[in-house]
């Protein structure tokens, strides 16, 4: 992965599926246990939907694994140098996966914890200066029986908290000849369920995008902002901030007609009030094109086709205040000519260049073909490195992805012979006389 990943491929190889688990990924380094399989805009099924099934005497697996590994980390003054990793693993209960094993690890620090159904939990704590092993039967009430490490660790810290006599930890036990275990070594183990703090920073949580956003409306009643992967708050989102005027809406106005004037979409978008409620009222989102000459009449969103509502939620995430630190689109180019397609690829760029980490599903060439022109002009600020082409390949009942780099002229390198056949063998066929 890097800031500008790029997943390619034929339909039913599993690009939606990786950007589902890269979501997954995020809510698991943030510390959660409980993972909804189901969440939108993705739904991976139940554990025999996730689960790799081979068919006849190969089966089904019976469990499965995710992991990520965050590297090129700058260190920090009392902070855990060295690759941060996750390691999570999934087995069934009932229809749905549940977490029965993690490793958290970062430098010389690792813990790797494990639970069953019953209550009883093994964790393995690991240092420079040794290992140990803590166990437990069963757990404090209402806590997830993974991270309960971390209880045991804060047990000092708690201590005016707790009745005494209401919990019992065991003190951790060494192995390997390791020495006794020492209050100093609680320190980096706290910081191992925080690994991306300083990865993700304060920014918004991960945002992802449904492949089909939004119908357009005519006219908008005003309703909550809950954000949503189809965008259907993004009008409402609009229609607040211009209302309250100031510095955020014309930074954010001025941003969306850019992207629009180098789109050929529209040249100004704004929000027409319906009533003198400020805000409280009806209102309705327009755009004006104009050529060149003449400004143009303001037009109704669902005036002007799908093009301008289906990219809109993506370019006002991309580009309002407070942006997620990453982005997960699929098929941003959806109802788009092939010069907005283009463009989208230049907003990409300068959005990574920001630094910002995008992985987008694409079946455009025109969005690529400009990605790779950018990084060939250095228009964006965007280097060869700076960007990830990853192209899926069905192969019997396996999918292979092949990480693939751009070189300074904006060639594609190491592509396989599959990757050739299904960029290239329309274009060859267009040729004449036919090879």
């Amino acid at each position: 992965l890097a800031p500008l990943t790029l997943l390619v491929g034929e339909n039913s190889t599993g690009k939606t599926s990786f950007l589902a688990m890269l979501r997954i990924l995020a809510q698991l380094q943030e510390g959660e246990t409980s993972i909804d399989f189901k969440e939108p805009p993705y739904d991976l099924g139940s554990f025999n939907e996730i689960a790799h099934n081979r068919g006849g005497r190969g089966g089904r697996a019976a469990e499965f694994t995710v992991g990520v590994e965050y590297t090129n980390i700058p260190p920090m003054v009392g902070e855990l140098s060295g690759p941060h990793r996750g390691l999570y693993t999934f087995h069934k209960n009932g229809s749905a996966p549940e977490m029965f094993r993690r490793t958290l690890s970062a430098g010389d620090i690792a813990v790797e914890e494990e639970s069953s159904i019953d209550g009883f939990y093994h964790a393995q704590l690991r240092t420079r200066s040794g290992t140990w092993v803590v166990e437990l039967s069963d757990g404090p009430p209402g806590r997830s029986k993974l991270g309960q490490y971390w209880w045991f660790l804060d047990q000092p810290r708690r201590s005016r908290q707790i009745k005494e006599g209401s919990s019992s930890w065991p003190q951790p036990t060494p192995i390997d000849g390791s020495p006794e275990w020492k209050t100093e070594d609680e320190y980096g183990f706290w910081r191992l369920p925080y690994l991306t703090n300083r990865v993700r920073g304060d920014a918004a949580p991960t945002f992802a995008s449904a492949p089909v956003r939004s119908k357009p409306r005519r006219t908008y009643d005003p309703a909550r902002l809950d954000r949503d992967p189809e965008g259907d708050y993004v009008p409402m989102y609009l229609a607040e901030l211009s209302a309250q005027g100031g510095r955020y809406w014309e930074r954010l106005k001025g941003h969306l007609d850019e992207f629009g004037r180098k789109a050929g979409l529209f040249d100004e978008l704004s929000i027409r009030q319906l009533g003198r409620a400020g805000g409280g009222d009806p209102f309705q989102i327009e755009v004006r094109k104009g050529d060149g000459r003449r400004k143009g009449a303001k037009r109704n969103l669902t005036d002007v086709g799908y093009g301008v509502s289906q990219v809109l939620p993506v370019i006002t995430e991309l580009l309002r205040d407070k942006a997620a630190r990453q982005f997960l689109l699929q098929q941003p180019e959806v109802h788009l000519h092939p010069s907005a397609q283009a463009a989208l690829g230049t907003l990409f760029c300068e959005v990574a260049a920001g630094g910002r980490q995008l992985v987008v599903e694409t079946h455009s060439d025109h969005l690529m073909d400009r990605v790779r022109m950018d990084v060939r002009d250095g228009t964006t600020g965007l280097k060869p490195e700076d960007v990830s082409l990853l192209y899926f390949e069905r192969n019997s009942l396996d999918v292979c992805i092949h990480p693939l780099r751009f070189d300074r002229l904006g060639n594609v390198l190491d592509a396989p012979r599959g990757y050739r056949q299904f960029f290239l063998q329309e274009v060859d066929r267009s040729l004449w006389p036919p090879r």
